[in-house]
């Protein structure tokens, strides 16, 4: 396992904004629920994310990285593919869809450039289609010995700055506001951290239908400044 300062270091590379994904092209639907007033204020915004992350994409998401880090871990190429086919499946719109493919495939690309390891060359043999983003990240952090609950930590936070940049981008709040948002999901994203590392098939799962409706609204909003 990698120490923990060097792992930290890795980590806060990985999901800052400047890491090459295009997250920042991507709202998850957000902008929808912008559009429409169900996401106006402070307040709105953090049980809308808080949501996401506790039994919404974010849950699901979380899951997905962890199996895959274990199918990693053991070298099982057949079940990292049925991760990857299962993770893209699962999603519950077009755009949603395309969302996790391009930032899974750019998270890969970026990785296999400036770190390259065995797992994600054996991911890429195995699974040689678009890869969903949380595929990748267990995929890669498998690989180069990541601590799993500081990776899902790390990944959760990131889902959760992305969501909070667009929506100051949007409007509905500041940015104090945003760093407040940002501050008060910090003891949700570590349980539920904590909670996913052991996580099975059986904890996959949403109850967030509005945000999954938001995504698919999205596909014929008249004016959009995301993809998603």
């Amino acid at each position: 396992m990698m120490d923990e300062a060097a792992a930290a270091s890795r980590l806060v590379l990985w999901f800052s904004p400047g890491f090459p994904t295009g997250a920042f092209g991507f709202s998850h639907g957000l902008e929808w629920a912008v559009e429409i007033g169900d996401v106006a204020r402070a307040a709105d915004l953090t049980s809308w994310i808080e949501t996401l992350i506790e039994q919404g994409g974010g849950w699901s998401d979380a899951v997905l990285v962890s199996l895959s880090y274990r199918a990693a871990l053991s070298g099982d190429e057949a079940a990292m593919a049925d991760l990857a086919e299962l993770a893209l499946a699962l999603q519950p719109s077009r755009e949603r869809r395309l969302e996790t493919g391009v930032q899974g495939d750019a998270f890969l690309k970026a990785v296999e450039t400036g770190w390259p390891n065995e797992a994600a060359a054996r991911l890429r043999q195995a699974w040689p289609g678009a890869c969903a983003l949380p595929i990748a990240v267990g995929t890669a952090g498998a690989g180069a010995a990541l601590p799993l609950e500081a990776l899902l930590s790390a990944f959760l936070s990131g889902f959760a700055a992305n969501l909070v940049s667009a929506a100051i981008r949007l409007a509905p709040i500041g940015q104090s506001d945003g760093l407040r948002v940002l501050a008060s999901l910090g003891p949700l994203i570590a349980r539920c951290a904590a909670r996913a590392v052991d996580a099975g098939p059986e904890d996959l799962g949403t109850l967030a239908i509005r945000s999954d409706i938001a995504s698919m609204r999205h596909e014929t909003q008249f004016t959009r400044l995301f993809r998603s």
